[in-house]
């Protein structure tokens, strides 16, 4: 353990019962999938239902993944390193689908054009929904770059896209990496547009094993199985990493120059267009053409505000618990170098490639076997919020506090403050901003989250989410919009907070000679 840390052993404690419980979903998983015996266990994993499942989630992930890493890359380029006209607009606008639940680009999209319906449309709606995960990082990468590698490149005759590809694109690798990895564990954690889309994923083949019979056995092999993608996707990630430069030179970062685009203005123009209407505009569009639709029935519009009043309060109670119990992690693995630290923070990782039905399974588990007084409650819906998206609160948080300078701990602790004292009153508010982007973008992706709330949710009590799926399954799409739109309006103030402080945190905080 580092030197910051001995002397520290209540920090650790709380930091490891974080970890464990975050482990939760694997012990269930391991239970579940050896109920009926090894024999059972090793069927239902080399049958060939299995199989195809695997087939199908590779082929969608991989098709998503690659399409998402091109649409990201080159968006990201277009709004931070050229002259693209209104690439200020852009910067902001393609963010917007971050706001956009995928489950209702894809109401929109099957109630629109229910030809789509398959691979086409899952493969569709996710790579619409999915690709500002690489987008922003890399915007901020290119923002934050040094400008002088590209410069010389230009001098030696080397074209704008030939320069962009062979020598700005080494800079953002690991942040495209990053954004590929996420993308690839949403989208085979994804439950609700491949469902509204009718294509057989794993997660729609867990829910199905789950809806179809008392024997969970089968959905718990296939949910082992999303563990061990969801490794080899984090091992992918770290390889692609390897060997990538990083900023050098002296000074303060300064901004460069744009490449002029030329006769490629209005073609390059075309395609931004192009890719937020498909993103933005069609599923705005779509859902006020059924909003409109809407009017002709009787709208209980008290039951909209009193289902956005549900989301709201789950949204914030949810982001509140997970932050507070993300400090102890994020603290931990910033300030110490030891074993321990680095295995209680990729320990909160693990449940983020799993489906939200396979965590709230594991909830129910846990609530009925060990915690009967809350199933069924709000407390045990929030615990399983925590378990599904606390390394969201530790990444940001940790990278937060990484940042701040140990020299003003130093003098804190020459003045007299205790080590806790010198976290809450100097290490924490100097890393408030990152902990509260963290917060932002757990109360987002609550809101939109769809499964586990179907499983956990209080008897009686809706989401936004739960409503909207409810109402599209029997294909009432018109009463279902006035929900999708009260979901983007919940939505759309953590996704422009998060822009910002990505921005922020890249553009002005990256000092010379940083890796």
């Amino acid at each position: 353990m580092g030197p910051q840390f001995r002397g520290r052993p209540l920090l650790a404690v709380a930091a490891s019962v974080v970890a464990l419980g975050a482990l939760t979903p694997l012990v269930y998983l391991g239970i579940r999938s050896l109920d009926g015996g090894v024999d059972k266990a090793a069927r239902l994993l080399f049958r060939q239902r299995t199989a195809d499942l695997a087939l199908r989630t590779v082929a969608l992930t991989s098709v998503v993944a690659i399409a998402c890493l091109v649409l990201g890359m080159l968006a990201a380029w277009a709004v931070t390193r050229t002259d693209l006209p209104g690439r200020s607009f852009f910067a902001i606008a393609l963010t917007a689908p971050l706001a956009i639940p995928s489950y209702v680009s894809g109401y929109v999209w099957i109630a629109e054009f229910p030809a789509l319906a398959g691979f086409a449309g899952a493969a569709l709606v996710l790579t619409m929904s999915c690709f500002p995960l690489v987008m922003l990082p890399v915007a901020a990468a290119f923002a934050s770059a040094d400008p002088g590698r590209a410069e010389v490149s230009r001098t030696l005759g080397r074209s704008a896209l030939r320069t962009a590809l062979t020598v700005e694109a080494r800079h953002v690798v690991p942040s495209a990496a990053a954004g590929a990895l996420l993308v690839s564990l949403y989208t085979i954690s994804d439950f609700g547009a491949v469902a509204l889309m009718r294509y057989d994923a794993f997660t729609l083949g867990i829910y199905s094993a789950y809806r179809g019979g008392l024997d969970r056995t089968a959905a718990s092999v296939l949910g082992a199985v999303l563990v061990l993608m969801a490794l080899v996707l984090t091992l992918a990630e770290r390889r692609a990493r390897r060997g990538a430069t990083a900023r050098v030179g002296s000074g303060a970062p300064r901004s460069a120059e744009p490449v002029m685009l030329g006769r490629w203005t209005l073609p390059s123009l075309a395609a931004i267009a192009v890719l937020f209407a498909m993103a933005v505009a069609v599923p705005l569009l779509g859902l006020v053409r059924w909003l409109v639709r809407s009017l002709r029935f009787t709208i209980d519009w008290g039951d909209v505000l009193e289902t956005t009043l549900a989301t709201l309060r789950f949204s914030t109670f949810a982001a509140i618990f997970v932050v507070i119990i993300a400090l102890p992690v994020a603290l931990y693995a910033a300030r110490s170098t030891s074993p321990l630290a680095r295995a209680a923070e990729v320990s909160t990782f693990v449940a983020h490639g799993l489906p939200g039905i396979t965590v709230g399974l594991a909830v129910v588990f846990l609530g009925i076997r060990f915690l009967p007084s809350i199933y069924q409650t709000a407390a045990l819906l929030v615990l399983a919020y925590a378990v599904l998206f606390l390394p969201l609160a530790v990444g940001s948080a940790r990278a937060a506090i990484a940042a701040s300078p140990l020299v003003l701990e130093d003098v804190s602790r020459s003045l007299g403050s205790s080590r806790t004292r010198t976290d809450l009153r100097v290490t924490l508010p100097i890393a408030l901003p990152g902990i509260a982007a963290g917060g932002a973008l757990v109360f987002l992706t609550v809101a939109k989250e769809l499964p586990a709330t179907l499983l956990l949710r209080p008897r009686g009590v809706d989401t936004l989410a739960t409503e909207l799926w409810s109402t599209t399954q029997v294909f009432k799409y018109g009463e279902a919009a006035p929900y999708a739109f009260a979901l983007i309006l919940v939505s759309a103030v953590p996704t422009f907070v998060l822009d910002r402080a990505i921005r922020r945190r890249h553009v002005a905080a990256v000092p010379a000679g940083q890796l």
